[in-house]
């Protein structure tokens, strides 16, 4: 019995397919990584399922409810933007058009033939549109067919007249409020500044100057008291004292300001930003209520609502899109704490009070720049097709005969397919796929850019926003940038960042509980960073996961580099290529190198010339399998096994 226990020897069949198969590659890493390398397209494909909202993304969105987590935006790119523009009413407010359950059907042509006959891989997209005559009662509903949508193949690119696009991502500055003190020229005081920037609309900008007047811009004209428009949002004199009591610089303003009542408020308001046109109150009321008050010509977006609610201390739902009248004091109220360096505020958050940091924003820090990745970009542009169809379609509410009014007779898709056709043929983020070799594809998907539209111009981009920022740690690569005059202005996400609904970078760090590293993993923003104690990847770990030594070095919460007892570590970097994008993780002993020979050489590997028979190189990083993996030029199996 006891030999029947005995493993048989495997026979020579087997040994000749394991000797085929087995890696003939050794590891001499000496960490070891609790977290796999996310999918490396995951920054594309994520963001264009977002948009579409296909089962893929449908299929995330219940993972994450599952589990508690709100990584996941809980509504499609497309259908966000047909509930906004619906329902399309008629000047006289009898009838209106809306549009629900966009779908879409097969491709007509697979990406093959595409690329062979000079076609654009695209899908049909069909939307039901729905009239109803509000006089009448009388509804009626159509699938409209809307043009044509290109979509992404499985190598995140598109086909666009048979030739390979991919779409950049975009860096841009978040929608929200900030703060800036600069020193002035002519006194030894300094100059605060708050700038309200929407997702979409006029700006809201307020200067407490070197004689501690508080001034407000309102859209970019002249200056004026700030006080005269709280009085113009309905705010009496009382209101004001009562309000900012504890901040002389605004009651001092409020003595200067003859302005007595609203109406006088608004015709003020009016004189200087509408200088020459004849004054009434009404016309003020209306201007104001456009400028910010207006969903179809502000918009803050989730995200600026978002910013403003963690910067002010306000709980105001994510939905408000608007301005408020608690934001314009709130933001006053801070730009006055902030000139009698008033270290905290008070403020609520999810109903609890808590205590709001007072200090001037950075920037160029990553906790206020956001990615629009391709979604994004896309459903803006199909907003502003949308936008241009509405006014064709309110035209034709009003020309047509209201009895033969069918939903497919009052849209024209002609403004929302050019609008498409626009950004894929034309835009400055729309380019034309880097295929040297694999590496050069999987790095033009996962580039970062700010330039492009709603971005950076290189003329006026000065050194502060080209340079390395401590934020960019775990996010954007520190190396991998050209050497030319889009220097720093053009980057890579880093292996291990991802993106966040509201488009923050997020990098993975192992919590550290009680002075034990754990392998549970929290993915945190460069602002949720800042208030922690972070240890490096190599930091000696006994086999119980405690810190080998007595002080580990670390990087503290104002980001500087210390000695700890490791009881004070709240986390611990996931790997020590999470800093670096996967050109630069491919470098074999990366620490050795100047990081000027670095750079050249992660931009120079894009540049290799492919083998005919592909080998495996000598030295390695253990990064080479998942760059050839995730950039889709290689056969996959679906299955393993042999090729016999």
């Amino acid at each position: 019995m006891a030999a029947s226990r005995i493993p048989s020897a495997p026979s020579a069949d087997a040994i000749a397919i394991a000797n085929r198969t087995a890696s003939r590659r050794i590891s001499f890493a000496q960490i070891r990584e609790p977290l796999e390398v996310p999918d490396l397209l995951g920054l594309q494909t994520d963001s264009f399922d977002w948009l579409l909202g296909n089962e893929r993304w449908q299929a995330r969105v219940a993972a994450a409810l599952e589990s508690g987590r709100h990584d996941v935006p809980a509504t499609a790119g497309l259908e966000e933007i047909f509930e906004e523009i619906s329902p399309i009413e008629d000047f006289g407010g009898t009838m209106s058009l809306s549009f629900r359950d966009h779908r879409f059907e097969d491709p007509k042509y697979t990406a093959e033939e595409c690329k062979e006959k000079d076609f654009t891989f695209a899908q049909p997209l069909f939307v039901t549109a729905e009239f109803v005559n509000y006089t009448t009662g009388e509804i009626k509903s159509q699938t409209v067919f809307m043009g044509d949508f290109p979509i992404m193949t499985e190598r995140g690119t598109f086909i666009i007249n048979g030739t390979e696009r991919v779409v950049v991502s975009q860096l841009v500055r978040s929608p929200g409020v900030y703060f800036e003190r600069t020193a002035d020229k002519t006194s030894d005081k300094d100059v605060l500044t708050a700038k309200v920037i929407p997702s979409r609309g006029a700006w809201l900008e307020f200067e407490i100057d070197k004689r501690d007047n508080v001034g407000v811009r309102v859209d970019r004209k002249r200056k004026q008291n700030a006080t005269v428009l709280l009085k113009a949002l309905g705010m009496t004199e009382g209101e004001i004292r009562e309000a900012f009591a504890d901040y002389p610089a605004m009651i001092d303003t409020l003595e200067k300001d003859h302005v007595q009542t609203q109406d006088e408020a608004l015709l003020d308001l009016y004189r200087k930003i509408r200088p020459g046109e004849p004054p009434t109150v009404e016309a003020g009321r209306a201007l104001l209520e456009n400028f910010y008050f207006n969903s179809k010509r502000y918009d803050l977006a989730k995200v600026g609502r978002y910013k403003i609610n963690k910067k002010l201390g306000l709980d105001a739902p994510l939905s408000d899109s608007v301005l408020s009248i608690d934001d314009i004091v709130g933001t006053l109220k801070y730009i006055c704490a902030l000139h009698i360096d008033k270290p905290v505020l008070p403020g609520t958050r999810a109903g609890e009070a808590v205590d709001v940091r007072v200090e001037p924003d950075d920037i160029d820090h990553f906790g206020n720049r956001r990615i629009r990745a391709v979604g994004e970009l896309i459903q803006n542009q199909v907003r502003t097709g949308l936008s241009r169809m509405e006014r064709v379609v309110r035209e034709r509410m009003t020309t047509q005969d209201v009895e033969a009014i069918t939903p497919q007779t009052l849209i024209n898709i002609r403004p929302v397919v050019a609008s498409i056709k626009e950004f894929f043929g034309t835009s400055q983020l729309s380019q034309f796929m880097d295929q040297n070799n694999p590496l050069a594809g999987l790095t033009h998907k996962r580039r970062l850019s700010a330039l492009g539209p709603g971005g950076l111009s290189r003329d006026r981009a000065g050194m502060e926003v080209r340079d390395v920022h401590p934020s960019h740690y775990g996010r954007m690569c520190p190396i991998e940038t050209p050497e030319g005059p889009n220097i720093g202005l053009i980057g890579s996400l880093a292996t291990y960042g991802r993106i966040n609904p509201f488009g923050f970078v997020e990098t993975p760090y192992r919590k550290v509980i009680a002075g034990k590293v754990t392998d549970d993993v929290d993915y945190l923003t460069a602002d949720d960073e800042d208030r922690h104690i972070i240890a490096q990847a190599n930091a000696a770990l006994r086999a119980d996961g405690s810190f080998a030594e007595d002080r580990v070095l670390v990087r503290t919460k104002g980001g500087e580099p210390d000695l700890v007892p490791g009881l004070n570590v709240d986390y611990m970097d996931v790997s020590p290529r999470q800093m670096v994008s996967v050109a630069t993780a491919l470098i074999p002993f990366l620490e050795h190198d100047d990081a000027n020979r670095a750079l050249m050489g992660s931009n120079m590997q894009r540049q290799a010339v492919p083998l005919l028979r592909s080998e495996s190189p000598l030295v390695g990083t253990g990064m080479e399998f998942r760059a050839a993996y995730d950039a889709g030029d290689v056969i996959k199996a679906a299955k393993a096994g042999v090729v016999a």
